[in-house]
This record gives C-alpha cells, structure tokens and sequence, in this order.
C-alpha cells in the first residue's frame, strides 16, 4: 500500500543530448540568431581579411614602393574596422538577448513546472536547493547559451578565416602545421571532460550552501538561544572550502589546458619562422606573405585560447541546465478528471483508503471508513503522527490514497478536474503561509484576487481581525513582511481564517486553527468559525478537546487508524482513548 511518488527521469543520454534539448530553447528566437551569427561570421571574415591585406601592404610599400597602394590601403582598413564593429555589436547583443530569452522561458517553465508537481515529491527535495537551481543555475546557462556560445562560433570562424589565409599565401607552409590541429582537440577534450566534472561537484556545493544559509538564518533565534553559532558556521566554512578546491581545480585545469594549447601553437610558430626564414633567404617567400602568415599564426592563439578556456562556462551552463531538465522531467499532479463543477454539496466519504509514504516502514492511514454529510462537523483528534494530517490532506488531492476511494458527492475524487476540486476546499493550516505583500493582497490571494474591498473587509470582520488591521499604518495596504513578519502569532492566524472565510467554499478545512490564538481571541475566533460552518462540510484537527465538544462526529486515530468514533458525550461515556485524553488535558489545565 503505497502512496504514489514522482521520480525524476532517467538520465539526457549524455553531453550531445544534454545541448541539443538546451539549444532547442533558442529555436523561437531565430531571426535573432540569424543577425547575431552573420556578425560573427562578418568579425571573423574581417580578422582574415586584415592579415591578407598585409601581404599587399608590405610588398606594394616596403618592397615595391607603390604609392598607388598607400592611396587605397588606410580607407580600406577604416572600412574593414567599421564593418568588423558592425559585426561586433550583432553578435554581442543578438548573444546576449537570445541568452537572457531563453533563461527567462527556462525558468519561467521550471517554476511553473514546481508549482504543478506532487507534494511528495518535496518530501526528499530540499527548497533552498530548488531555489539555489532556480536562481544560479539558470544564470550559468545564460551564459552558456550566450557568451560561450558566442566564443564558440565567433573564434572556430576565426581560426578558420586565417587558416584560408594562410592556405592563400602558402599551401606547403600551411599544412606543415597540420600537425597541431589533433593535439589541439585532444586538449579541448580533455578539458571539457575534466570541466564537466568539476562543474557537477561545483553546482551541488552550490546548492548546499544556500541551503545551509537558508536553514540557519530562516532559524536564527533557535540557533542563538541553543548556542548553535559556531556549529552552523562551520558548516558554512566546510562548504566554502569545498568549493574553494573545487575553484581551484577549474582554474588549474582551464590554465594547464590554455598553456599547453599556446605550446602547441608556439612550437607551430617556431616552425612556421624557420621554414618560412629560409624560403625568404631563398627567394621563394616574399616578406608581405611571411608577415601575413606571421600575424594569421599570432592572431589565431587567442582564439585557440578561448576555445580552449570557453569548456569550463560551458560545461557549467550545460550542467546547470540538466539540473533544470530534470525537475521538468518529473511527472506532474495527475488530472485526468474531467466533470466540472461549480459547487459541490459537500458529501464527502472515505472507502476503505489507506495511505504508505515513500520510503515509510507501515502505514500513514489503514482502513479508513466515514462519511461526512453536507453541513456537518468532523472532528478528528489523537496523538501526533496519528494520521490526522495526512487524512484531510487526501480531500485537495495534496496526497493519493495508496488503497481505496475518496468520493465528493458520490464520485471519486479523480473525476473532477483539480482545479474545481480544490475550489470547494479552503484551508487553515497550522503552517500559517502568508507572503510579503499587503493584509488585502494575504486575504484575498490567488484566485481570490478580484473580491472587492467590502468582501475583504467582512471577512476581516467575520475573523475578528479588524481591530488589529485598523491600527495598521496603512490599514489593509500595510505590508506585512516575510510570512507575515510584522505581526504577532494570533494576528497571522486571523489572517489565514479571513481568507477562508472570503474563499466561501462548501468544504472547510481547520489544522489546528486556533492552535496560535490567546483565550481571548481563540473565544471570537471559535464565534467566527461557529459562524462561517453553517451548510459547509467542516474538518477540524484539534488539539483541544474543549474546542470540539459541539462536533457532530468525533473521530479517534491512532497509528492511522480510526480506533474510535462519536459525539463527545458519547465518548466521554464509554471510557475508551477519548476520554482518557479529555482526563489527561484537563489534569494538565488544558
């Protein structure tokens, strides 16, 4: 009996894989790519074409003493660098803006695709390190699909611009230097092997360590009241150093490689100079053509250098963007229900469901049978991890029963599209969850944004929260902080109340929901709810027996199963584990 968990996919099948699906992202932006490679193509056709006009140059002045070839020479070189710079700026931006536009839908898709999957899948995931690929990864592939794909093309154009050059002025020169070419790619391989490697451990240290940030700032009072100071910044200091060595490693790599690839082309230079000396001592050589070949031999060590150097940022953007494709090759929340619905009755029955968590050694639910009638009360009470959460966590399909039916209205859950579904359902949690934007924005969020201020005010009104949000300095327009930050425990939780109470759902759902309330505000909240549960279907998770004592069912779990069920009085009179907790509650003053 298992509850259902998305997995990631199999790996991308390898590196070749891995770029086509990154480069696939950059297929709309097409016409761009276009402009931006014909500035490439016009950068390296101009690099060429500035080191053969130094043939003509040197034999038309220096040897021939040509004045015609001075009258021509210096426009054409101002002409070459404008065209060249035309080029330049093509290239750069047209790079550059595909790079940010494909960043920008791979990200958008990957948050979207997280907001879709099952919650089961964040049971192993950690949201620092989702954030951390979210945000810095999706950087590294914006520069993998830019600056490095620009250095790519542009420099391979390049070297092969002033290797024509240098086949034009000499074919027997030229392919005496072959020879460095296969050398040259056994390095950029190497290096792009070594830097693939790097770049994975390099992500991962990444990840840990906003994570660790983000779990030991998110936690600070705990942290200093248990003397944790030290502790979380070694931690801190362990990863820094781990990625310091793994920095460290990139960087020796991308010199070693860079060195040897200028050995390389030296040794081809210091070739070139002797067979090229002893052809101008011979008379075969022209010194226009040994200084076009020297300046296409030096000119092409930059750009062999970066070739050679563009592997790491490549490798990491290529890393980073398969740990974006492998959140967006998990499945997501299934919703195959097709029936609409406006507004459900709210008949809401469990037939025989049970439930296993991934991983899990027995069963979270076991045999669960009940039937909650329209405009009833359900309340369901037992100790911790007794399956309480995880039963009203099963009616918005957060979780998928491993055996059994849920039925809303007399069809199974899966009938019905998620959207509907979870319309019918508000929600107060025991994990408040509000968001830094204003008090009206928290009441009326997401699909309850286009409720006017009247409805935002009575339910305000309903959850007892006016008289704290009229002390506000701007009232319902004041920003209440991260989570809610500005406000005290009680006043979140009224918070989250008023937003069911404006959500108007035929099912409510209240964990633990006057859990942060003082006495005082705990007696108008239970007022507002008493309220708010006329004609609604109402779960309620408590810790209190005292506030459930005019619940039309009371339902017992322990260790996922329902071991008792009745009215309170009715409990209290057969003496069973209901009672023994009321006994326990009240000896403690609860």
């Amino acid at each position: 009996m298992t509850a259902a968990r998305a997995t990631p996919a199999a790996g991308h099948g390898g590196s070749a894989h891995g770029y086509g699906r990154l480069f696939a992202y950059t297929r709309p932006f097409w016409p761009v790519q276009l402009a931006a490679v014909t500035g490439m193509l016009v950068e390296a056709v101009a690099a060429g074409a500035f080191t053969w006009l130094m043939r003509p140059l040197i034999d038309g002045t220096f040897v021939d003493r040509d004045p015609g070839v001075l009258a021509w020479m210096p426009m054409v070189v101002v002409a070459l660098f404008l065209v060249r710079g035309i080029g330049v700026f093509l290239s750069s931006y047209g790079m550059a803006y595909v790079g940010r536009r494909v960043v920008e839908t791979l990200r958008g898709q990957t948050f979207a695709h997280l907001l879709r999957l099952p919650t089961g899948y964040y049971a192993d995931e950690n949201t620092a390190r989702l954030v951390a690929r979210l945000n810095f990864n999706a950087e590294q592939v914006a520069d993998a699909c830019a600056e490095s794909l620009k250095v790519i093309v542009t420099d391979t154009l390049t070297v092969l611009a002033l290797f024509c050059v240098m086949l034009y002025n000499s074919v027997s020169l030229t392919l005496t230097l072959v020879f460095m070419v296969p050398l040259i790619a056994l390095v950029v391989w190497a290096a792009g092997k070594r830097f693939r490697s790097i770049s994975r451990r390099m992500l991962g240290t990444v990840s840990d360590s906003t994570r660790v940030a983000g779990e030991t700032l998110a936690g600070l009072d705990a942290v200093k009241v248990f003397g944790g100071e030290a502790a979380a910044e070694e931690r801190y200091r362990v990863l820094s150093a781990q990625r310091r060595r793994l920095h460290l490693k990139g960087s020796a790599a991308k010199s070693l490689s860079t060195a040897l690839v200028q050995l390389t082309a030296a040794i081809a230079l210091a070739i070139l100079i002797w067979i090229a000396g002893r052809g101008a001592m011979q008379g075969t050589v022209t010194a226009g053509t040994f200084i076009s070949m020297m300046l296409a031999m030096s000119a092409m060590l930059p750009s062999l250098k970066r070739l050679t150097t563009v592997q790491d940022t490549m490798q990491k953007g290529l890393v980073a963007a398969e740990s974006l494709f492998e959140i967006l090759d998990v499945p997501v929340e299934a919703d195959q229900g097709g029936i609409a619905i406006a507004r459900a009755t709210g008949r809401v029955e469990f037939r025989g469901v049970g439930l296993r968590y991934a991983g899990a050694a027995r069963d979270a639910l076991l045999d669960i049978d009940l039937v909650a009638e329209p405009g009833t009360v359900t309340a369901i009470v037992g100790r911790s991890g007794s399956g309480k959460s995880s039963l009203v966590r099963l009616l918005p399909r957060l979780l998928e029963p491993g055996t059994g039916t849920v039925l809303l209205d007399g069809r199974p859950l899966s009938d019905y599209s998620l959207t509907d579904l979870r319309r019918q359902i508000a929600w107060v949690s025991q994990q408040i969850v509000l968001f830094d934007d204003t008090v009206a924005a928290n009441i009326a969020f997401g699909g309850l944004a286009d409720r006017d201020d009247e409805q935002i005010r009575a339910a305000a009104r309903a959850a007892n929260a006016l008289e704290f949000i009229g002390a506000l300095p701007q009232g319902f327009q004041t920003r209440i902080g991260e989570g809610g930050a500005s406000l005290s425990g009680g006043q979140r939780q009224r918070l989250a109340i008023a937003r069911a109470i404006l959500k108007d759902a035929p099912i409510l759902i209240l964990d633990e929901a006057t859990s942060a309330l003082d006495t005082e505000s705990e007696r108008l909240i239970q007022d507002a709810l008493a309220h708010v549960m006329r004609d609604r279907t109402t779960f309620v998770i408590a810790h209190r027996l005292s506030t459930i004592e005019h619940a039309d069912t009371v339902l017992v779990m322990d260790d996922g199963r329902i071991v008792e069920r009745g009215t309170h009085r009715e409990l209290l009179a057969s003496g069973g584990v209901y009672a023994s907790l009321h006994r326990m509650q009240f000896a403690d003053g609860g």
